[in-house]
């Protein structure tokens, strides 16, 4: 099951990605509400999956994301959210997985959402092949 840790500073917008993210039988290993918050509870809880939105991110976006993945061992996908679909290159060059525009539909939402997991579990998978296959030498 993909674990989820949702940052967003409106209770709201965390509350319709929560109910989205059960509904697609991820689980919620947290919630923040701020940078601060988020940043501390990421490496107590280290999930497959963090929802932010871009609003929360301090400046410099790009060294945020990295501490994201610093704090985190393993791998991790960052779904970066916010209202202005402009963002979405600045998403992916500060480093995000994915991108989710608020005004998009549940449906596409919930999408997008099922592409990172399955890219991250097949990510594993073939982490897991690969290193089966130095052990053996096959």
């Amino acid at each position: 099951m993909t674990r989820v840790y949702l940052a967003d500073a409106m209770p709201m917008e965390r509350s319709a990605l929560r109910l989205l993210v059960l509904g697609l039988k991820m689980d919620i290993v947290g919630e923040s509400g701020d940078w601060p918050t988020t940043l501390a509870e990421m490496a107590a809880t280290c999930p497959d999956m963090l929802l932010i939105d871009w609003s929360l991110l301090p400046a410099g976006a790009n060294l945020a994301l990295s501490g994201i993945r610093t704090s985190c061992p393993g791998d991790i996908k960052i779904v970066l959210i916010s209202h202005l679909n402009t963002r979405q290159q600045a998403a992916v060059s500060a480093g995000a997985d994915a991108f989710i525009n608020r005004s998009e539909m549940p449906e596409r939402v919930a999408e997008h959402l099922r592409v990172a997991a399955r890219s991250l579990h097949a990510l594993r998978k073939q982490s897991k092949l690969a290193g089966y296959n130095l052990h053996t030498g096959a």
